[in-house]
């Protein structure tokens, strides 16, 4: 299929960036969200990373101003009868993003694909809900999406051949390396990744060190570039959490099991680097 429009269902930090990378690519771009702030935020966010390109030399005005032309920004759903993909991009719980599949089945044409940035939810069970479970498919970003290369792609039990090669192409136009996986609770990188962040969680919660000591092991030690307390800010405690309640039901081993701790955290609304507050504290 040749796709030349695209739909992000969603404005946060994650289609925010799905959208800027795929406009800088040369689609057309609907960034949806319900919230009228959050597609203006969203689109703020985006104008000022493409400064930012422009001031370091890698973009020209000109070429900012194209990019952001070809983006739309909309609260109204319905822009999706003229794409030929959409990717969902919202918060990581499986009855919001279910409800949103069944509002995209009626409204998108039959051969529009539907792709979701779920970074753990199973792929099959969401496609379950649509009359087309043979055209969902999971594209999961990495953050930040315009500086990560890698999409982690997860096909359903029933996600077909071309839709697969379809969305394999697209990831490479927009300048990213796909890495197809099968689809279990967490996929590869949240099921080797949030079982560490987990551990180091553990490791502060039973005193063996301060959160310092801990990233500044795996920094130094592991040659990581972020600690997995500091990382688990920018993630966000409550996704931090979710993914591990998804890991520890999905695959029923103990050893997913998320830290009290970190349970707590969340429940006191310290949720990280967006919340003003998690490990560390942030102004």
């Amino acid at each position: 299929m040749n796709v030349q429009n695209i739909m992000v269902i969603g404005a946060g930090q994650m289609g925010a960036g799905i959208a800027h990378v795929c406009a800088a690519a040369g689609y057309r771009v609907w960034l949806q969200d319900i919230q009228e702030e959050q597609v203006t935020r969203g689109l703020e966010t985006i104008t000022r990373n493409l400064a930012r390109q422009v001031e370091k030399g890698r973009l020209t005005e000109e070429e900012k101003v194209n990019i952001l032309q070809r983006i739309t920004p909309t609260t109204d759903i319905s822009p999706v009868k003229n794409v030929e993909l959409v990717i969902e991009a919202v918060i990581e719980k499986m009855d919001i993003k279910k409800a949103i599949f069944r509002q995209l089945d009626e409204l998108a044409p039959l051969h529009t694909i539907l792709a979701t940035n779920t970074s753990s939810l199973p792929i099959t069970e969401l496609a379950a809900v649509t009359k087309r479970p043979e055209k969902v498919i999971g594209m999961h970003f990495m953050n930040p999406v315009p500086v990560m290369q890698l999409v982690e792609i997860i096909r359903g039990l029933q996600t077909g051949d071309a839709v697969y090669e379809t969305i394999e192409a697209v990831t490479k136009s927009v300048g990213k390396t796909p890495i197809v996986v099968h689809d279990f609770p967490g996929f590869v990188s949240n099921r080797i990744l949030l079982p560490m962040i987990n551990e180091a969680i553990y490791t502060l919660y039973e005193g063996v060190a301060t959160k310092e000591a801990i990233d500044g092991i795996m920094k130094l030690g592991m040659n990581h570039p972020m600690g997995p307390l500091t990382l688990a800010d920018f993630i966000g405690l409550d996704t931090c959490l979710y993914i591990m309640e998804v890991l520890h039901e999905g695959l029923g081993d103990d050893k997913y099991r998320p830290c009290p701790l970190l349970r707590k955290y969340v429940h006191a609304g310290w949720l990280g680097k967006k919340s003003g507050r998690g490990f560390y504290e942030y102004s």
